[in-house]
């Protein structure tokens, strides 16, 4: 079996983290509605005073944000199924190396099996 990890799904992963990167950096500074939506108030907490929860109204995305989230989504997406293939095809590489092992430890078995019922008869 292999000692390491194989370079290229770690090449996959890498670039995943970067296809996240630079998909979360815009989405940080859109509007937290695609749609316009009205705001809503907090409630005052009845002791402190504090306000908690509620929202500011969001003028949803522009044409240009929403097809650049949109974009970045989608690379994002197709990134994150190349690793999981890259990841795939490394655990069939390593799994066919066991069954090989484990037949030529079979074939191994058999064959000293016969070489013993030849010596006791």
């Amino acid at each position: 079996m292999a000692d390491s990890f194989p370079n290229d799904p770690i090449d996959v992963q890498m670039r995943l983290h970067q296809a996240r990167a630079e998909y979360a950096a815009p989405c940080r500074t859109l509007p937290w509605s695609v749609e316009p939506v009205a705001g809503w108030p907090g409630e005052v907490h009845p002791h402190t005073g504090v306000v908690t929860g509620g929202r500011d109204a969001s003028p949803g995305y522009t044409p240009e944000q929403a097809a650049e989230e949109k974009r970045l989504s989608i690379t994002e997406r197709l990134e994150k199924q190349r690793t999981v293939l890259a990841w795939l095809q490394y655990q069939v590489a390593q799994t066919r190396q066991t069954i090989q092992r484990l037949e030529a430890e079979e074939k191994e078995q058999e064959r000293r099996r016969a070489v013993a019922r030849r010596e006791m008869s």
